[in-house]
């Protein structure tokens, strides 16, 4: 009696872990730090280095219903695509894991505590905004472009480009100009990262009939672009520097560095538009490049930094100064 007992609470057990794993991989989870860094970077710029930690654990944690809601809907919505699709298949709605109405419902759950937690800890503004962003994803990208256009991922970009908007929003109240440039800059970073993956995965696109700009257009029209766009993403990047003045020397240390190895990935794949392990290299470059320019914009923006730079130029120009007197 007791070994079955037993082996009837293990078997809920694991069904419960099972059903926990399956709405987890809903949610595509490895997308959402990068959508959360984002964020918080905006959130340090905007109290200058003094963030309320509180809210931004609330702002994090709206942010991550938000996009989990999303995807959760886009997995409803591609579910056609993601069953015909090899790489896909094995999902949890293709393989019936989970029911479509299920999915649904658990979406919706989310985003209603994305709205609720926002408004009540943050701002309207905020949530507003993070509401905007799932509408845009779902309504502009993944049902007005994804299947119609090459330059699906371009203007359906601005949906990833969001997430700065909530954390600044949920910081003033207000969305300034320097909380536009981190869109643009998100919004302009997109197309090269999410065109370099496209290049590694161009015949699954290609199986569903959906028009990439590699399946569309072609390997080397799809670098090119890479390259076009990657060339305004680091003078975008040294905006928030000047002429916005948000960000110093310590965030420019950094977008410089990292830049123009951006820069020099995007070259090398335009110069070599069929070699896949570039387009690889340069797909996970751009998201190291994203990760640590937010870090830099958050090491930056910190009362300490400024302090250990204002200390460093008084004892330069000391410096200059007793040099220029001996002279």
């Amino acid at each position: 009696m007791q070994d079955t007992a037993r082996l009837s609470i293990s078997s809920v057990q694991h069904a419960l872990l099972e059903t926990w794993r399956n709405y987890y991989q809903l949610t595509k989870p490895r997308i959402i730090p990068l959508l959360l860094i984002t964020t918080a970077a905006s959130m340090w710029i905007a109290s200058e280095g003094k963030i309320d930690p509180i809210l931004l654990l609330v702002t994090l944690t709206g942010g991550t219903l938000a996009a989990a809601s999303a995807q959760t809907l886009n997995c409803i919505y591609d579910l056609d695509i993601d069953y015909a699709m090899i790489r896909t298949r094995k999902r949890p709605l293709p393989s019936g894991k989970v029911q479509p109405r299920h999915a649904l419902i658990f979406a919706l759950i989310l985003a209603g505590l994305s709205f609720g937690l926002l408004t009540r800890f943050a701002n309207l503004q905020a949530a507003l905004l993070a509401m905007m962003g799932i509408v845009f994803y779902m309504v502009v990208y993944t049902h007005m472009l994804k299947r119609n256009t090459p330059q699906n991922i371009v203007i359906g970009g601005a949906a990833g480009s969001i997430p700065p908007l909530v954390g600044w929003a949920a910081v003033t109240g207000e969305l300034s100009w320097a909380a536009w440039l981190l869109f643009a800059l998100i919004f302009l970073w997109t197309p090269p990262h999410f065109w370099a993956l496209a290049l590694m995965i161009r015949e699954d696109y290609a199986s569903v009939n959906v028009p990439m700009l590699p399946v569309v257009e072609g390997e080397e029209v799809t670098t090119e672009q890479i390259w076009i766009y990657s060339l305004l993403v680091v003078p975008v990047s040294l905006m928030l520097i000047y002429p916005l003045g948000v960000c110093g020397a310590v965030y420019g240390g950094f977008a410089l560095v990292l830049g123009g190895i951006f820069l020099q990935k995007a070259w090398v794949l335009y110069q070599n538009p069929k070699d896949l392990p570039l387009a690889k290299s340069m797909f996970k470059y751009s998201i190291l490049y994203m990760m640590v320019l937010c870090t830099g914009m958050v090491i930056d923006s910190l009362p300490m930094t400024h302090q250990m730079v204002q200390a460093c130029t008084g004892h330069l120009e000391t410096l200059m100064g007793m040099v220029l007197s001996m002279s």
